[in-house]
């Protein structure tokens, strides 16, 4: 009778379909690493799929999830032939979204996030701080924060580059604030406008204001490629050939993620969370 119990037990404990989310989650993080061929063509399927489906407000955590990614053929499918400044216009801007972007911009090196990574990343803060005010409301912005931006700051190209052009505007409207009466957003505000101040100023360094060591710089990318040519991905764009066009929709708030979407987000941040730092 003890022996019956005790195996009894045991197959109580061992249900192998409680498991088979957390399986799932293993293995898919396992193709968004992109550590093999096989992981590279699997994840490009996937983004397909994703890009094929359409962002919502449901499932807009995979999308940010999926830019992480460090393999620009992957992203080149997630976003297909829309315009990157554009991708999240359709989800309204929240909390959530805006520390999940401003993290990718402060974990990357300069040089080291691919321009359509930067343009979908840029696009949304466009959109949150096209009124400042507004959008302190829905993420108010550290000093550390406007670094992480300007660190991705190419002064040599000059304010004609796209993405030059888009960081200088979000931190041109973040000086606005320079005058608002509360002393934390001032001292952003501050920040900012001498963060631009030494992009313009050919007498000063952008070092002078960003700590020199945000802004190491990372050459070049180590991609595995796909064997198989894609559509959407047929030659990687150069820095700065992004679109120019951004949002500018007046920002709003949509609940945050929850439910499966935001468990396979979650788990890569903690797995991804130590790289490139």
């Amino acid at each position: 009778m003890a022996q019956s119990t005790t195996a009894g037990q045991e197959e109580q404990r061992f249900d192998p379909g409680s498991r088979i989310e957390e399986i799932e989650i293993n293995l898919l993080q396992g193709l968004l690493a992109c550590r093999s061929t096989e992981a590279v063509e699997a994840s490009l399927t996937y983004a397909e799929y994703l890009s094929s489906s359409g962002i919502t407000p449901e499932n807009y955590p995979v999308f940010l999830r999926m830019l992480e990614v460090e393999n620009h053929w992957v992203v080149d499918a997630l976003i297909g032939d829309r315009d990157p400044f554009l991708l999240l216009s359709g989800v309204q801007p929240n909390r959530y979204i805006v520390e999940r972007i401003l993290s990718m911009m402060t974990r990357w090196h300069r040089g080291g996030i691919y321009p359509k990574n930067l343009s979908v990343i840029l696009g949304v803060l466009q959109s949150v701080y096209s009124s400042p005010r507004d959008g302190y409301r829905i993420f108010p912005l550290r000093i550390a924060d406007a670094n992480a931006m300007a660190k991705h700051l190419d002064k040599d190209k000059g304010q004609d580059d796209s993405l030059n052009r888009a960081i200088l505007d979000v931190l041109d409207k973040i000086s606005r604030l320079e005058d608002a009466g509360d002393p934390e957003l001032e001292e952003v505000a501050f920040h900012a406008s001498a963060i631009r101040n030494a992009f313009f100023d050919d007498r000063k360094r952008m070092e002078d204001v960003i700590p020199p060591v945000l802004l190491v710089s990372v050459d070049d990318r180590k991609e595995i490629p796909p064997r198989r040519q894609h559509a959407v991905a047929q030659e990687r764009p150069k820095a700065g050939s992004a679109p120019s066009q951004s949002a500018t929709k007046a920002p709003a708030v949509t609940p945050a993620p929850s439910g499966a979407a935001k468990k396979v987000e979650e788990k890569a941040t903690g797995e991804e969370g130590g790289k490139n730092e």
